[in-house]
């Protein structure tokens, strides 16, 4: 009996994924293959798609490295790779108890389709060497399937070029695909570009950056990618707010409270130190991610799932996000970075203690915020954020709180137990690990007297779908190879996030805002407990 059969029979309230149509046959080309990136979350995202059967047999991957590798030398590096991500549990890619191992016929459907390039991104020669062996795997291919007979339409052109490299190397390595012509477009085939966060280093740097893409490019033609927005839960609070008729009305400032967007890590920088301590917690996470996530919170409704209409109503959300001056915007915004400690029994040296990270770095490995949404349907509410790394608890959630009830019908029954309070109603939206909804409300205790309790309710994924273990990249990437843009950043979505956040860099570059030190293994720095304490809120345990 299958995997799927033995779910079914053990539960009977599993409903199984909708299955995809393959996506047209393409070529995807990987600079920066052979990188973290790459091994962790594109590899473990290319074989769930083989194993959905989303991917058509035209489909090629090209990685391109600097290190000089043969294709089955590359090939045998990806299956090691793999085989360790199904080894792993508790990290982006958890291949769940019912997948304990590659699936031989998967894997070499892929593997097979894998090649490999050496190659110094700023050769022109190497783009030459590129365009060449694409030409020469379309040439090879069309010739198999003339021979085979197997009906399947020739690649004829349709390339993804996936930059999973250092942010240095956007803007020379998109110019050379340019001069190289790798870029141009034709009837017989489409071109388009991945770009990988961070999305510049400032909104100067932004602007910059798009200025070069949309030279060499259309906006439909790039896909600035963030995996937070490949997570069901994120896709599912579009579908939560509006294809139900009891949320949508509370979703506004008459009802709700405020709203808590927390992104916390257990670990830390993890080997990259040279690329966090020039970046942060507030460039690596806030403009891209989180702002993701308030904006598919806050949103109108789009018009409908189109990418522009979507895409549109996110920007409105973003852009009005109020800017503060310096010394409002250092007020407002904590930041922090961890000391030696404990994180789940593991020991975690001091951040200046990292490898690559300057002994006197003044790099914050955290962040909390307070943010105001200037238009009518959020007015006056806050919304708080905060992401941090070598945390307690590795969590990603949207927790919105509602206005407390009038306690006066209830007056008499808390006079009698001063010790209970009625909690105000919140609704979780958990993102990761465990993907899901809980809500929490009041009930009567049974008995002869009236007592209340809060109870909860909780709605996870894995107990209702028959869903396969995924990394958040299979839907994005087979989103951009059929050309649905909606899950990815719009250029004015990314300048709109920098503009928010650049009053905060410009008060911390001018000495406002001192850094605060936290345990690794703590829910924080207490001066992050203080943000909402003053504003008679707290923040919901990571514990």
């Amino acid at each position: 009996m299958s995997t799927k059969k033995r779910a079914r029979a053990a539960a009977p309230h599993l409903l199984d994924q909708v299955d995809a149509p393959p996506a047209p046959p393409c070529t995807l080309v990987i600079f920066g293959a052979s990188g973290d990136l790459t091994h962790r979350l594109l590899l473990p995202a290319l074989y769930n798609l083989a194993r959905a059967g989303s991917l058509d047999p035209g489909f090629r991957v090209i990685g391109v490295a600097r290190r000089p590798m043969t294709d089955e030398q590359f090939r045998e590096d990806l299956t090691s790779s793999l085989k360790e991500r199904f080894a792993e549990s508790g990290g982006e890619f958890d291949a769940k108890d019912d997948h304990v191992g590659v699936e031989a016929g998967k894997w070499a459907f892929l593997r097979e389709r894998i090649h490999y390039l050496s190659a110094d991104l700023g050769d022109p020669n190497a783009y030459t060497d590129l365009a060449n062996l694409i030409a020469s795997l379309d040439a090879a291919g069309a010739k198999k399937r003339k021979g085979d007979g197997d009906g399947h339409p020739t690649v004829t052109g349709n390339v993804i070029f996936y930059l999973a490299v250092a942010a240095s190397l956007f803007d020379p390595t998109i110019q050379h695909l340019a001069s190289s012509q790798l870029l141009k477009q034709s009837k017989n085939g489409w071109r388009r570009l991945i770009i990988e966060k961070p999305f510049g280093h400032d909104l100067a740097s932004a602007k910059a950056l798009d200025k070069t893409i949309l030279k060499v490019l259309r906006e439909d033609q790039v896909f600035r990618i963030d995996h937070f927005l490949g997570k069901e839960t994120v896709q599912n609070i579009m579908v939560l707010r509006f294809a139900n008729g009891f949320f949508e009305p509370l979703w506004n400032r008459q009802h709700i409270d405020h709203v808590q967007i927390t992104a916390s890590e257990t670990v830390g920088v993890e080997g990259r130190g040279s690329f966090y301590d020039a970046t942060g917690a507030l460039r690596d996470m806030v403009p891209n991610h989180m702002f993701q996530l308030l904006a598919m919170c806050a949103m109108e409704a789009p018009n409908s799932f189109s990418a522009d209409a979507v895409r549109s109503e996110k920007a409105k959300v973003v852009q009005a996000i109020r800017a503060l001056p310096l010394r409002e915007a250092a007020a407002d915004t904590v930041r922090g970075r961890y000391l030696a400690g404990s994180v789940q029994g593991k020991r975690v040296k001091d951040y200046r203690d990292e490898k690559d990270v300057a002994r006197d770095s003044d790099t914050e490995t955290y962040v909390a915020m307070k943010l105001m949404i200037d238009n009518w349907r959020w007015a006056d509410v806050p919304f708080y954020v905060r992401t941090g790394k070598a945390l307690a608890t590795r969590r990603t959630e949207i927790a919105i709180r509602f206005k407390q009830v009038p306690y006066a019908l209830f007056r008499e029954v808390l006079k009698q137990r001063p010790e209970v309070t009625l909690p105000s109603n919140e609704l979780i939206l958990h993102v990761q690990p465990e993907e899901g909804v809980s809500t929490n409300f009041q009930a009567k205790v049974p008995g002869q007297q009236m007592a209340i309790s809060g109870v909860k309710m909780n709605f996870r994924y894995a107990d209702y779908f028959q869903a396969e273990p995924n990394t958040g990249y299979e839907t994005l990437i087979y989103d951009c190879m059929t050309g649905d843009a909606t899950l990815f950043q719009r250029a004015d979505n990314i300048e709109g996030g920098w503009a928010a956040v650049q009053p905060i860099l410009d008060a911390w570059q001018k000495g406002y805002g001192a850094m605060v030190d936290y345990k690794a293994g703590s829910d924080g720095p207490a001066a992050a407990d203080e943000l909402l304490i003053r504003d008679g809120r707290r923040w919901r345990d990571l514990g």
